[in-house]
Formats: C-alpha cells, sequence, structure tokens
C-alpha cells in the first residue's frame, strides 16, 4: 500500500510540474534576431610545416627545424608566445603507390611528418608580413584565416539590445492582427552562440598584402521571449 502511494504522489507531483510549465508556456511567444557587423581587430591563421623523407627520424627533424625558425621569427615579428598554440601534430608512413603484386601489403617507401600552428595576428597591418615572413622560413601548409574581435563584449551587447527589440516588436505584431492586448513580459532566454562569424571572407592570392580582404565580422544574438494576454481594458 505504501508502494501504491509512494507512486501516486510522485505521479501527481509530475502532473503537477508539467501543468505549471504548460502554464508558462502560454502567451504570445517569439523569438528576436539581432546583429551587429563590424570591422575585425585581429587574424587568426593556422600554419604549418609538412616534410616527407626516407626516415621517420628525418622527417621529424625537418619539420622541427622548420617549426623551430618560424617560432623564432614569430618573435620577431612581435607575435607573443601565449598567442600560439600547436594544433595539429603527426607523423604516419608513405606507402609505394606501385601496384600490388601477388596480394601483397604495398611497402612503406618514406614518412610524413606535420607540425601546425594557430597564431593570433593582432595587428592587422602587420599580418601580410607576417605571413610574408613565415612562408620564407618554411612554412607550406595554410588552413585559412579568421579574422575576429579581441573583446566582442560591446558588439554583443549591442546585438543582444536588437534582438529583444526585435522580439518585442514582432510580439506586438502578433498581438494586435490577432486583436489582443499584448501583456507583460514572462520569460526571457538567450540563444545566442557568443561567436562572431565572418560578414565578408578573406581571400588570398599572390602577393599577401594586397591580397587580403579583412572584411567585416557579423556578432549575431538570438532570444526567446513569452508575452502574456493582458485582459482588455
Amino acid at each position: 500500500m505504501r508502494l501504491i502511494n509512494w507512486v501516486a504522489l510522485a505521479w501527481m507531483a509530475g502532473a503537477s510540474a508539467l501543468a505549471a510549465q504548460q502554464q508558462s508556456e502560454q502567451g504570445i511567444i517569439v523569438t528576436g534576431q539581432g546583429s551587429v557587423a563590424a570591422a575585425p581587430d585581429m587574424a587568426t591563421i593556422t600554419l604549418g610545416v609538412t616534410e616527407e623523407a626516407p626516415s621517420a627520424k628525418a622527417a621529424m627533424d625537418r619539420v622541427t627545424e622548420a617549426v623551430a625558425a618560424i617560432l623564432a621569427q614569430l618573435d620577431a615579428e612581435g607575435i607573443a608566445a601565449s598567442d600560439r598554440q600547436t594544433s595539429r601534430f603527426y607523423l604516419r608512413p608513405v606507402h609505394d603507390r606501385r601496384p600490388v603484386e601477388n596480394g601483397a601489403p604495398p611497402e612503406i617507401s618514406g614518412y610524413q611528418a606535420g607540425n601546425s600552428v594557430t597564431v593570433k595576428v593582432r595587428d592587422l597591418s602587420n599580418l601580410g608580413a607576417v605571413m610574408d615572413a613565415v612562408l620564407e622560413k618554411g612554412a607550406n601548409d595554410f588552413n585559412g584565416i579568421d579574422f575576429g574581435l579581441q573583446d566582442p563584449k560591446d558588439a554583443m551587447a549591442e546585438a543582444r539590445r536588437a534582438a529583444v527589440t526585435d522580439a518585442t516588436d514582432r510580439a506586438r505584431q502578433m498581438a494586435e492582427a490577432a486583436g489582443v492586448e499584448l501583456g507583460e513580459l514572462l520569460r526571457m532566454t538567450e540563444n545566442t552562440t557568443p561567436q562572431p562569424r565572418m560578414f565578408e571572407a578573406a581571400r588570398m592570392g599572390a602577393a599577401m598584402d594586397s591580397a587580403i580582404a579583412e572584411g567585416e565580422v557579423e556578432v549575431q544574438a538570438q532570444v526567446s521571449m513569452t508575452f502574456a494576454i493582458a485582459a482588455r481594458q
């Protein structure tokens, strides 16, 4: 009997919670979007070195030597140690591409080693010079450029305000269309992913200084708001 009573109490508690949740969702529910475009003030580049050699040690030695030269050059360019980080490091065999006979496994003809470093460049006027310099020091593997904001806090605050305004305007329009009065705000949640995205992609060509377009970054915010339906006066 006690077990039945406990089950009944648990069911009643769950039903009450569900009813309360459903009640809180009643009203006008809207989602608002806000975005702010801003000029970037930093760039993140991923560069590296890939080398092949007959032996694993030789491949690793070549990569290590080239990366050491690149890091020294980054020091010379004023890039702080905290603004660079190893993002990929690998060593793998290279197999002979000639046709295999009698079902024998392909032979290893050498080894490939690679090391990638992610670098933040906080002075965009120096970006082209930095890329030219690391190329001269042996960087032969680039995985693109991402422009961004060093401190997106102000832009994010502006985007949030725009999102709230957008959601409120939508709610007023819906209330007017339905012939009801917009009531008080019951609930508001943010659905923002706090990561600025490129508004205009970077472009690269032969000459680094003249072939990189910084464009703009777009900071976006999204909010969900629930308004009550007010009683008509």
